[in-house]
């Protein structure tokens, strides 16, 4: 394809998305639809979506228009191309540009969602939990982030494992501030198929939760649950720290479904327990409350996502995060831990959601936190660690 069938197919793909689809569902359908394009074609498109996704703000802007045509225009002139060279109407190419398109704007405003790339409510929210942090905050969620690696470090070394995803040819450095992490830097879409990950050496997975896992106080022989297990990846990370009954629960039993093989990859046991399961097997040492959440720590890995997010939703979020909080706190041993996660940055879901929780169950009490905001080296993340007294 050339760049401007490419500019074409990114315009199809967009009106889909603006239109309802999730991205990843409209880019399958646009492949499906041309199996003409080679894995280089749809890697680029994909490229091309995502990038304007995160910046959508600012490309619209730039290019005049809330449509994958005025996106695609919006994200030549801020790369400092000319539109006008990809959009000639030539065979495959876009129709050229019309006087409103030439005539749209060609540098950013200096606040809202054209600078900022977040819906007005969202800008206002990360202000309001981040302070001075938020610009920069709300930039990298502009930015594409990285491939990071966890090294399953009860089967190899960091080292280890980059000698061996080298072999391939996929490229890593080590994360200089989380001691599990890899970064990948070269051929990251071959991690899947490489030896190291097939023999259970690595897992995806973003330094920020790697960090949080590091964080928690795992001592050989606890019990642990994974009480918001999904696909099982931070019971993975703390079935690799120490010897660990680890047991995992979802309240969509369906996402659990590749825990087994991946645990079995990873040479660790995870038993999945089913609602009435999980009382009968309580209490537990550690309980992991991983929360549903905003995800406004990770939104540079969903773009799509921030743009559908409001305040409303935020609300409901915080209403259920408080009722999972309360009933996994039922599973705690005396003198356990209850562990609180999100990727969010928001306080109402992190900081604020901590405190209602100690003023309501007073035996607990939070001994440790980690708040991360976005970073290049990470997604935002939120930790607090709370123990419950011996005698309660």
């Amino acid at each position: 394809m050339t760049p401007s069938a490419r500019i074409s197919a990114a315009i199809a793909v967009l009106d889909m998305i603006l239109a309802g689809e999730p991205a990843e569902r409209a880019l399958i359908t646009w492949a499906r639809g041309n199996r003409y394009a080679g894995s280089g074609d749809r890697s680029a498109v994909r490229d091309l979506v995502y990038d304007a996704l995160r910046k959508r703000g600012s490309y619209a802007y730039l290019g005049g228009a809330l449509n994958g045509r005025g996106l695609m225009i919006g994200a030549l002139r801020a790369a400092g191309q000319d539109p006008a060279t990809l959009f000639t109407g030539a065979t495959y190419a876009p129709p050229t540009l019309s006087a409103d398109e030439l005539a749209a704007p060609t540098t950013l405003p200096d606040s809202g969602p054209a600078r900022w790339n977040m819906p007005e409510d969202m800008i206002a929210a990360f202000t309001q939990s981040l302070g001075a942090d938020a610009p920069a905050a709300m930039d990298v969620l502009s930015q594409r982030a990285d491939v990071h690696l966890r090294v399953n470090t009860k089967r190899a070394t960091r080292e280890a494992v980059q000698t061996s995803l080298a072999a391939e040819g996929i490229e890593t450095a080590l994360h200089p501030q989380v001691e599990t992490a890899l970064i990948a830097t070269k051929n990251a879409r071959r991690i899947q198929t490489a030896q190291a990950y097939t023999q259970g050496l690595v897992e995806l997975q973003d330094a920020a939760s790697q960090a949080a896992i590091l964080r928690l106080p795992l001592q050989d022989g606890m019990r642990v649950l994974d009480y918001c297990a999904g696909g099982g990846g931070k019971a993975l990370a703390m079935a690799a720290r120490a010897k660990l009954q680890v047991f995992a629960h979802d309240a969509a039993p369906q996402r659990m479904n590749d825990i087994p093989a991946r645990a079995a990859r990873a040479g660790v046991k995870i038993e999945r327990l089913s609602g009435a399961e999980i009382a009968k097997a309580a209490p537990y040492d550690l309980v992991l409350v991983d929360a549903p959440c905003s995800g406004s720590g990770t939104w540079r890995r969903t773009p799509d996502a921030k743009w559908r997010f409001g305040i409303s939703q935020v609300e409901n979020l915080v209403t259920l995060q408080g009722q999972i909080l309360f009933k996994a706190a039922q599973l705690v041993a005396r003198g356990g831990i209850l562990a609180y996660a999100t990727c969010s940055v928001l306080r109402d879901e992190n900081e604020a959601q901590v405190a209602r929780f100690l003023e309501d169950v007073p035996q607990f009490r939070q001994i440790d936190t980690l708040g991360l905001r976005p970073q290049a080296e990470w997604d935002g993340f939120f930790l607090a660690v709370l123990v419950r007294s011996e005698t309660t």
